[in-house]
């Protein structure tokens, strides 16, 4: 397989290694929206893929036996090209803002593209832009003193925007923006799919993306037409992350693995994350997914967005996940605050967090479950604490409170 583009490789090594004779091998050809997002994105530096990857090729394994279609990059129009630089030039002199609040406000600028609001550093979100400074603006005392593991805080957002050069700053926002700008008509799909939005009326006619092989009607009731339990990616991806401050690049070598099927080493990926001491943004992580990965496919979970899930129920948030690893055979982006009261294994309340969602157990005699790899291990740094396993299969709606405990609220999908 040598000789095939590394995608189609690894879906045919995906199927060889699922004993599900049943499901059809098929592949899309790089669409031109694809390449469309692709030229868009050069205006972040990506680093060439310098590091050897190591030995150990390996086939993702799924439980899944059905596949729907995901939403394209969709075309940048000429209203959002004009939406973008006037959010990056309300960004001027951001650098010099002084005060937490004022600063806060500055970091936090919102788009609207076609009817949903996207959020600087949030993601989308129905939330408005004072309710998001107001989440910077706040940091709980717990969560200064909290063991540090890795995502960027809210003080880290802050002094990441004040660091930044008025030219830096702007490169940044405008490739953010301009990801963003493709991915709407997924995101008008996905507030439908779950949350039950009705689609405008002319949403055919306006995303062909979304349309031209996805069905735009929701699957209708909560989990009866998912199995009971399903999962993707094989263990052997999992590892602890090197450093304390690396769950952004353990998670992303485990995703960015079980895609390419070699592994790179959690180093590469901090580089393309731009993970500093100060830890990774969730923005990165999305953009990082979209570059390296093949996750981002039609054929696949489509162009992964950040996406606000304050105003999802438990069952809604529950969907996404159960949508990605069935539908889309596609990793979710956990993004918890790592808290005793929702991980027992935790010795210590810690902060802020990545994770690898890959799986659900809907458990009809019990508590639904989630299943996802788990990067932080607090013994690998303090021998004195308990060591914690990469597999994790737990209590679904604890996670879903630790997504909802964190000041951002977001998920990668």
């Amino acid at each position: 397989m040598r000789f095939l583009p590394r995608f189609l490789a690894h879906r045919i090594a995906h199927r060889i290694a699922s004993d599900d004779a049943s499901r059809p091998l098929w592949r899309h050809p790089a669409t031109i929206a694809a390449a469309a997002l692709a030229l868009t994105l050069g205006a972040v530096p990506l680093l060439p893929d310098d590091d050897a990857p190591e030995q150990g090729a390996i086939a993702p394994t799924s439980e899944s036996a059905r596949r729907v279609g995901a939403a394209g990059a969709g075309r940048v129009t000429a209203v959002m090209r004009a939406e973008i630089e006037r959010v990056v030039a309300a960004g001027q002199g951001a650098e010099r803002v002084l005060g937490r609040t004022a600063a806060a406000r500055a970091a936090v600028r919102c788009a609207t593209f076609d009817g949903q609001r996207y959020c600087l550093g949030f993601g989308w979100t129905h939330q408005s832009r004072d309710t998001l400074a107001a989440r910077l603006d706040t940091q709980p005392a717990l969560r200064r003193k909290a063991e540090r593991t890795g995502d960027l805080d809210a003080d880290g957002v802050l002094a990441r925007t004040s660091a930044r050069s008025a030219a830096a700053r702007a490169e940044a926002e405008r490739a953010e923006l301009t990801m963003a700008a493709q991915s709407v008509g997924k995101v008008w799909l996905l507030r439908h799919e779950i949350q039950g939005v009705p689609l405008p009326d002319d949403f055919a006619e306006d995303h062909p993306e979304v349309t031209a092989g996805t069905s735009t009607r929701a699957r209708g009731g909560f989990g009866e037409s998912y199995p009971t339990k399903d999962k993707i990616l094989t263990s052997k991806v999992a590892k602890a992350q090197n450093q304390t401050w690396w769950c952004g690049p353990a998670t992303l070598q485990a995703i960015g693995w079980s895609a390419q099927g070699t592994r790179k080493t959690q180093g590469y990926w901090a580089l393309r994350l731009g993970t500093t001491s100060a830890g990774t943004a969730i923005t990165d992580m999305v953009r990082v997914i979209n570059n390296k990965t093949d996750y981002d496919d039609t054929t696949a979970a489509g162009p992964y967005v950040v996406l606000d899930i304050s105003d999802f129920t438990f069952k809604q948030w529950y969907r996404v996940i159960m949508r990605h690893v069935t539908d889309y055979e596609a990793p979710v982006v956990l993004h918890p605050v790592l808290l005793k009261q929702y991980y027992p294994y935790l010795d210590d309340d810690a902060s802020g967090h990545f994770q690898v969602g890959r799986g659900f157990d809907q458990d009809p005699d019990g508590n639904r479950k989630i299943g996802y790899f788990e990067p932080w291990d607090q013994s690998k740094f303090d021998p004195s604490e308990p060591a914690i396993e990469r597999v994790q299969w737990r209590n679904a709606y604890k996670s879903y409170r630790a997504n909802l405990d964190h000041f951002q609220h977001n998920l990668g999908v």
